[in-house]
């Protein structure tokens, strides 16, 4: 069942210390301001519960992971501090992801664009189907993907990032994102990556806390300088929507 919420929805769902956070949106997952907040608060809040041991991150129905940040919004901005402000939701994120004191497992059951990616990226495993390709297709509507680079850089290198941006019109499948390293493993379909994934938090979850903990905090040493690092790539993209170029391409998308 998808939502049909034009804010989308979250659910967070606990059990034998997994903690279920699932994202929804009537426009392929995409996010608004107001969902990707509502996420980085619920990441801190888990981040901090004793009960949780590991999260999966998932989003609703069997199609679209995440279309990215939300369109309609894209279009809305009218002045820097809008554009910073709308930018820094996704950079927010992908912080919040980072310095979560929990491993998060992806479950990617479908294509993914954009900010979709640079969640995926984010997380600490990912597990995925075979329908879902990635694309970064920012240079499209004059802008590039400067936010949530670094968290695909660091998952799939500068040479990965680059033949992404750069071919910003082609799907790349999810062997593609698997060789590269964004993906840890492609199930033929979504009834047999449920299965995958429930088996891997469930051993996860039995494992020492404290060792999971320290792991989380090994595997993103020399990221501590993204908190700065984000927000400023988000001015940046800001300022670039603002441009007339950009404006011109995103109205000729929309029609």
């Amino acid at each position: 069942m998808t939502t049909t919420r034009q804010n989308g929805s979250l659910y967070t769902d606990i059990q034998n210390n997994i903690a279920t956070v699932e994202f929804g949106h009537p426009a392929s997952n995409s996010f608004p301001s107001e969902l990707l907040d509502r996420l980085t608060k619920e990441l801190n809040s888990l981040s901090e519960n004793e009960t949780v041991s590991v999260i999966v991150l998932k989003s609703e129905g069997d199609r679209a992971f995440c279309a990215g940040a939300s369109f309609d919004e894209l279009v809305a901005i009218s002045n820097l501090e809008e554009g910073k402000a709308f930018f820094s939701g996704f950079a927010n994120v992908i912080n919040a992801m980072r310095s979560c004191s929990k491993l998060i497992i992806g479950r990617v059951q479908g294509k993914t664009v954009g900010g979709g990616v640079g969640l995926a990226s984010a997380c600490d495993y990912v597990l995925a189907t075979e329908q879902a390709s990635i694309k970064l297709s920012e240079f499209t509507i004059g802008i590039g993907p400067f936010v949530i680079a670094p968290a695909v850089e660091r998952k799939i290198s500068v040479s990965g990032l680059a033949e992404l941006t750069i071919d910003a019109t082609s799907w790349k499948n999810a062997y593609w994102a698997k060789d590269k390293g964004l993906y840890a493993k492609v199930l033929e379909n979504t009834s047999e990556l449920d299965k995958e994934v429930a088996l891997l938090a469930e051993k996860l979850a039995s494992y020492n806390p404290e060792a999971l903990s320290a792991m989380k905090k090994a595997l993103w040493l020399g990221t501590e300088n993204w908190n700065n690092l984000l927000i400023e790539r988000a001015e940046m993209s800001g300022k670039l929507v603002l441009s007339e170029f950009t404006k011109n391409a995103l109205n000729k998308f929309k029609k």
